[in-house]
């Protein structure tokens, strides 16, 4: 398989994506082996083990009714990452300060509340994938295996379910209720811990400025949480 990047990223693009896949591969997860790096058209291009089989969410699309069902793999794979030591991975509050300093939020002091909370976050460093969710999960038979390394990072795994928790609740509420009722039933985490991450990831998001996201959601979520840190 090979992933060809697009060609406005920065050169060292592929290098760092590859290099983040490889350590994963390395530790005994589920991914496909890198290969190679090279370039296709000047373009930035990652070669990877070709892994056969749909992805979760394909899956999931085709038959909701094994939602759970689907969601609980999905579960089991994250936890298996975030069992692992982030040894190697750039540190996940780095690129958040980093986002979220960037981000169009309403007023420097939403920003600087924002980065205040990050900062007063402790917690164990662990490997988070940084973009967990059922398309990223392609099924082998019946062994799941992650792609799409490229925002992993080493961090606190709580922060790492509450970015999957916006993801699945920017599609359906139902969903990310679903998801994270069942990651903090098989960890014995208390959502709350989870959920205190919401105003920083939805702060950092807001940077991506991903078309399919509502920048409004993500500011009620900021202001909501900012105002119960008052």
């Amino acid at each position: 398989m090979i992933k060809v990047l697009k060609d406005y990223l920065p050169e060292t693009e592929a290098i760092k994506e590859a290099d983040k896949q490889r350590l994963a591969w390395k530790a005994g997860l589920p991914v496909p082996e890198i290969l190679d790096v090279i370039k296709i058209e000047n373009r930035q291009a990652v070669v990877m083990e070709y892994i056969t089989g749909d992805t979760l969410g394909n899956m999931m699309l085709k038959d909701i009714s094994h939602a759970a069902g689907y969601m609980r793999i999905a579960v089991k794979t994250q936890i298996k990452i975030h069992a692992v030591k982030g040894d190697g991975y750039p540190l996940m509050k780095d690129k958040l300060a980093s986002q979220i300093s960037s981000a169009s939020l309403p007023d420097a002091a939403s920003k600087e509340s924002l980065l205040e909370k990050l900062y007063m976050m402790k917690y164990e460093e662990r490997l988070c994938h940084g973009d967990f969710h059922v398309h990223n999960i392609i099924m082998h038979g019946k062994e799941p295996y992650i792609i799409d390394w490229v925002d992993a990072s080493s961090g606190d795994i709580s922060a790492d379910v509450c970015r999957s928790y916006l993801l699945y609740s920017q599609i359906s509420t139902e969903l990310a209720k679903l998801y994270i009722n069942l990651y903090c039933e098989a960890t014995e985490t208390n959502q709350d811990k989870v959920l205190a991450w919401a105003s920083v990831i939805a702060g950092a998001r807001l940077a991506e400025n991903v078309s399919s996201e509502n920048p409004d959601r993500l500011l009620r979520i900021i202001n909501g949480g900012l105002k119960n840190n008052r």
